[in-house]
């Protein structure tokens, strides 16, 4: 007979979603919705694409990054995007009020189950700060993508300069 697993232990690997129901006191249902993940085809991990930054006009300002987050089956929240190239990250809400337009820091973002959350010019975006001031269009930006699940997700951005085109969909 195989050694008895410690629910303790499951709960620590267990993604978030099924943690909070074993602490709940549904551990049954956790290990149940676990086994069923499992079954059929390889279940589809968070993604990051499409991402790249767009450098600021005057040096030294922020710059913009730019990406898409496609989820898998397990609903997810993105709670910080980091760059070793920046000496701060935020996430940035954009729109309109009062015909003005706004932005401001978000703590997070919640990603449903395969939903795909777009990070684009005029909506949500992260903002880069102290960049160093020797990047150029065409250098690669290292983005640390981190959802609440514990999944981190590395990416390098393309740089391009402010006014260019982007290099994925509408500018």
């Amino acid at each position: 007979m195989p050694p008895a697993v410690s629910t303790r232990v499951l709960a620590r690997r267990l993604p978030m979603p099924l943690a909070r129901l074993h602490r709940a006191g549904r551990a049954p249902l956790a290990l149940l919705l676990l086994a069923l993940a499992g079954c059929g085809t390889p279940q589809k991990m968070v993604t990051v694409t499409d991402a790249y930054v767009r450098l600021p006009a005057v040096r030294g300002n922020p710059a913009a990054a730019y990406f898409k987050i496609e989820n898998g089956v397990i609903p997810d929240r993105l709670v910080s995007v980091t760059s070793p190239d920046a000496s701060r990250a935020e996430i940035h809400a954009s729109g309109m009020h009062a015909g003005m337009a706004t932005m401001a820091p978000l703590p997070g973002v919640d990603i449903a189950a395969g939903a795909t959350a777009t990070f684009a010019p005029g909506a949500n975006h992260v903002m880069l700060f102290g960049l160093p001031a020797t990047l150029a269009p065409g250098k690669p930006v290292r983005l640390l993508v981190r959802f609440q699940s514990g999944f981190t997700v590395a990416t390098d951005a393309p740089t391009i300069a402010a006014g260019q085109d982007a290099p994925y969909g509408p500018s």
